[in-house]
């Protein structure tokens, strides 16, 4: 499977802008798809690559339930074996210092995007009750971040990125 996705800054000319409730297509097949919205990852710069992953997938697994809109079709081989739906976008992952990490959280919730957080704490536990738990247990300004997933319009997620760099 092949994404494209194109920046701001990159030209619009042959393809559509997706506005978050279309199917992901755009005109000309093959052409690359323009979407309005941006689904981005920030992880901690010092964390294990196993923790970079586990990260990732817990903060992105919630994306679909609080905005549906965001899953795609249903896949299905040349053999018509069902798969699960999965994001229509792609997610882009960033790493930043605990810095970088406290001041994206407080621009992400300033401008009330959707926003899913992993604490240090939840290395720890081992389930969701648990894991709901120690979110609880910590006041928003006291959270040891490890990762923080945002989805909203590209601008302001861009915004909410900034100082944060690209994972490698």
């Amino acid at each position: 499977m092949r994404n494209t996705y194109e920046t701001e800054t990159e030209t619009e000319s042959g393809s559509e802008t997706e506005s978050g409730s279309g199917s992901g297509t755009a005109a000309g097949g093959n052409a690359p798809v323009r979407f309005d919205t941006k689904v981005a990852v920030l992880l901690r710069d010092d964390l294990e690559s196993w923790q970079r992953l586990n990260v990732t997938a817990f903060l992105v697994s919630g994306l679909g339930t609080a905005v549906p809109e965001v899953i795609g079709e249903p896949y299905e081989d040349a053999d018509s074996t069902a798969y699960l739906p999965m994001l229509r976008q792609p997610v882009l992952v960033f790493e930043g210092a605990e810095e970088t990490m406290t001041a994206a959280h407080a621009r992400a919730l300033s401008r009330s995007l959707t926003t899913a957080v992993f604490t240090a704490d939840l290395f720890g536990t081992g389930n969701d009750r648990d894991n709901r738990a120690a979110v609880r247990a910590v006041g928003r300004d006291a959270l040891d971040l490890v990762g923080l997933a945002v989805y909203g319009p590209r601008n302001a997620v861009d915004k909410v990125l900034k100082g944060a760099r690209m994972h490698p």
